[in-house]
């Protein structure tokens, strides 16, 4: 059984996703101490239990210590059956962060799956589904892991009440990824939407967003959606880099001018803009660390910035994979990640 220790690294629920997904798709146990200790809230929190539960329920795992606050947990895997799944979070927590954990041992288990899962499209501190949708799954198909994405309602903090569902093709073999550089961006898709709050909130935020790109010197329009449901506002910037777009945001809050929303957005696609040389962006040099290392071919792609997330999740993959996987640059800054 692997020990592992959720103190290390950033200390996040990092180290129980990326933990979870390699148990399921290597056959290995684990055991995982002081999870989340770098957190206000440590242990367990909805979010997290359900990434436990949906992992153990597609994978026929027995669990010790799922529960809410749990600071401790051993999971030991069966085998993963692909299928039709439906989790519910019960509070606003991430859809994402669910799907991270399960969508790689679904896409690996032979055939094909769809999962509904109800809770937050659009929180904080995790990928909206709109990245998901444009960056992720664009990312995800250059390695030859192909989803479908669908947002069937949204749901914001603190009401939740989103559903999205994932379509997941089998993946026979996961393809490697060669990125030295990006070239230079000139277009960009500004993104405005609202659910449940006036017409003006939108507005004023697709001008600003509209100004802001300007400024970049960035050609393209605004998309603007107005949804049911939240109340909930979003503001984004899907920039045209390749292999995949790159898509930045910023969510509303009570007493957060809709003017900020934007500009918050923009300042992320600013500084990677000016980021050199221009690389991958660090959410998705993250999430692209854990399929590749599964990969039977060399990798190796420039990163906009090495977070501790992707080093945390290098640290845990060590434990599970025998691969030599090398982020090289230092915290905060633009660096290079190899698979060999």
């Amino acid at each position: 059984m692997i020990e592992l220790d959720g103190a290390e690294g950033e200390g996040g629920g990092q180290i129980l996703r990326t933990s979870l997904a390699l148990s399921l798709i290597t056959g290995r146990a684990f055991h995982l101490q002081n999870l989340r200790a770098g957190r206000s809230k440590p242990g367990l929190q909805p979010q997290h239990l359900m990434s436990v539960q949906a992992a153990a329920t597609i994978g026929q795992a027995t669990l010790r210590g799922a529960a809410l606050g749990s600071k401790d947990l051993v999971f030991e895997p069966g085998t993963v059956q692909p299928g039709t799944y439906h989790f519910k979070i019960g509070t606003a927590g991430a859809t994402g962060l669910v799907l991270h954990t399960i969508y790689l041992p679904l896409a690996l288990a032979g055939g094909p799956s769809t999962v509904t899962i109800e809770g937050g499209t659009h929180v904080k501190a995790s990928p909206c589904f709109h990245f998901l949708q444009s960056t992720w799954c664009a990312y995800l198909a250059c390695l030859g892991i192909g989803i479908k994405l669908q947002m069937r309602r949204p749901g914001f903090f603190p009401r939740g009440g989103g559903v999205i569902q994932a379509d997941i093709a089998p993946c026979p073999a996961i393809r490697g990824l060669e990125i030295k550089t990006m070239e230079p961006v000139r277009s960009a898709t500004g993104f405005s939407a609202v659910a449940g709050l006036p017409k003006h909130i939108l507005d004023r935020q697709a001008e600003t967003i509209a100004r802001r790109m300007s400024e970049l010197d960035l050609k393209g329009d605004v998309r603007l959606e107005t949804w049911s449901g939240g109340p909930g506002t979003v503001a984004g910037i899907e920039l045209a880099t390749r292999p995949a777009p790159t898509f930045f945001f910023a969510l509303g809050e009570r007493r957060k001018r809709a003017e900020n929303v934007a500009d918050e957005a923009l300042d992320q696609a600013a500084e990677f803009l000016h980021t050199e040389p221009l690389g991958v962006d660090e959410h998705s040099a993250d999430q692209l660390v854990l399929p590749l290392a599964l990969s039977r071919e060399a990798s190796h792609f420039a990163a906009a910035k090495l977070s501790s997330h992707l080093l945390t999740n290098i640290g845990v993959i060590r434990h599970f994979v025998e691969r030599k996987v090398h982020g090289d640059g230092h915290l905060g800054k633009p660096g290079v990640v190899h698979f060999e």
